[in-house]
């Protein structure tokens, strides 16, 4: 009787575990099971672009994404971004998206890339004006203009050197040619800054009757400082203005100071004054 009983047991005992395995070979094989990732195309850029240049099959080409993850404003088809102009430079395979094109009537090139009610106005500069060729595509400058106020208090014409715009995105960086004094062409570096309308012109009139000067900032740094205005007279005497004098009045120098002899007579010690 006990030996039937111990029977049933070991068969109870046989049948749970293999139960048991069971169960626990099948949570391991879904846990470890590779789950199929559903995937689409979307449109990256084939080469590095250029700010301004047309996109289209020859620079674009498709490449798998998942379904799942989806990219604000990005494109599955190329010929859903085709013949429209890119506003920012992109590196190879990196996502063509709705923020970095230019609309459709825009056409290409650096036109594309000028927002509505802004102007591109480039002007010319050496390598130090240049920023020793620091001033680049994207960049961030200051304008500053150094010229001649006619007519100062002191009488006569005084320089000044002035901060006109600030925080001013360089659009283009590049050369044209010009021809020197006999008429031989020369290279000369040109710098386009994205302004408004009223920069403009003011930037025109400092680069045709001053001297123009770019400073580079950093591109996060977008307060305004306003500093004042230098002038030629404060920077080299200190801070400290030139007495006024007044017209018709002969200047007289002051007369020079006399010398000064100690003079000892045995204990007897004094001081006397002669003229120079």
């Amino acid at each position: 009787m006990n030996r039937n009983r111990m029977l049933i047991g070991l068969a109870v005992a046989v049948v749970v575990g293999l139960l048991l395995s069971t169960y626990v070979y099948r949570a391991f094989k879904n846990a470890t099971a590779v789950k199929p990732i559903i995937s689409q195309h979307i449109v990256v850029a084939a080469v590095p672009l250029q700010l301004g240049t047309r996109v289209d099959a020859n620079n674009l080409r498709l490449i798998p994404w998942p379904s799942n993850e989806p990219v604000s404003g990005m494109f599955t088809r190329i010929e859903d971004c085709a013949n429209r102009a890119l506003i920012t430079p992109v590196a190879e395979n990196e996502l063509i998206l709705e923020s970095k094109l230019a609309s459709v009537q825009s056409g290409a090139g650096l036109p594309a890339t000028i927002p509505e009610g802004m102007r591109a106005l480039s002007v010319a500069v050496n390598e130090v004006v240049g920023v020793a060729g620091f001033v680049i595509p994207g960049t961030m400058v200051d304008v500053l203009v150094t010229g001649r106020i006619a007519g100062s208090s002191h009488g006569g014409d005084e320089n000044i050197t002035r901060t006109i715009l600030e925080n001013v995105r360089v659009l283009a960086a590049g050369q044209k040619i010009e021809q020197d004094r006999e008429g031989k062409p020369q290279t000369v570096p040109v710098i386009t800054l994205l302004v408004t309308p009223d920069d403009a012109a003011r930037l025109a009139m400092a680069s045709t009757e001053g001297k123009i000067q770019l400073a580079l900032r950093n591109t996060v740094d977008t307060k305004v400082m306003a500093p004042p205005a230098v002038l030629q007279e404060a920077l080299f005497s200190g801070g400290a203005p030139a007495p006024k004098r007044s017209p018709g009045v002969k200047y007289v120098p002051p007369p020079p100071s006399p010398y000064v002899v100690e003079v000892i007579t045995g204990n007897k010690r004094e001081n006397k004054s002669f003229p120079q």
